[in-house]
């Protein structure tokens, strides 16, 4: 919803609108090969018609790059705010031979790069193409609390095993659901792609260098800790 200015006795300079930059890479579920001249539509997530714009892939199934309007970066910086600090958007791709694919909730923040990455599926291919809806971060959006755990873990536990040594692994396996619901699935991602997602999910590009550098090293601790100790599978 747009705000309206306040005016006063004199005028203040209105300061120019906050931009965040976009950058969209689509390529192929099978073998990940990048797709040209697909058409890559951008609309707002609350408002999608009409479409802001409509962009075409490169050879390397990039978009060229758009600045996106964004709110003040303040909104990042200050903790509890009310405002939410990101403007959302709707990415619709589409693409000869492929299932057409919908991404909506797109996140971008004022003057940093946000980049979205797009996979298709053949026509041909089994697998259903499923609309993808990102929810609100975790910074603004209402969760349910962390599952509250001992700080010193029991190390004698049938089913526990700890590695020799400390290992950084190319997959990891995500349970999507608490360590104690077996009905739900197990995901293998790969390392590096999920500590960049839980970051992505967890703190604001915006923020100070330094910040981002501690937040990522707490992750990535945390999740190796997990890994060292398998506590998960444990439970």
């Amino acid at each position: 919803m747009p705000e309206y200015p306040v005016w006063k006795a004199q005028q203040e300079p209105q300061l120019p609108p906050s931009e965040g930059e976009l950058r969209i890479s689509v390529i192929s579920s099978v073998g990940m090969i990048p797709i040209k001249n697909a058409t890559v539509t951008i609309s707002y997530t609350g408002d999608p018609m009409p479409p802001l714009m409509t962009l075409t892939t490169d050879e390397s199934g990039q978009t060229p790059p758009v600045m996106l309007p964004a709110p003040d970066v303040e909104y990042s910086l200050e903790p509890e705010q009310l405002v939410q600090p990101y403007s959302e958007y709707n990415i619709e791709v589409t693409a000869q031979g492929y299932e057409p694919v919908l991404v909506s909730g797109t996140e971008i923040l004022p003057h940093v790069t946000a980049i979205q990455p797009i996979s298709m599926n053949p026509l041909e291919s089994s697998q259903q193409e499923e609309d993808i809806f990102i929810p609100e971060h975790t910074l603004y959006g209402e969760y349910p609390p962390k599952i509250p755990e001992d700080e010193i873990k029991p190390m004698d536990e049938s089913g526990e095993i700890v590695l020799s040594r400390v290992v950084i692994p190319e997959y990891i396996i995500v349970h999507d659901g608490v360590p104690s619901d077996s009905s739900a699935q197990n995901y293998y991602v790969r390392y590096k792609e999920y500590i960049k997602n839980v970051a992505s999910c967890e703190i604001y590009a915006t923020w100070p260098e330094s910040a981002i550098y501690a937040n990522i090293l707490v992750i990535m601790s945390f999740t190796l800790n997990r890994v060292y100790t398998e506590w998960s599978p444990s439970q």
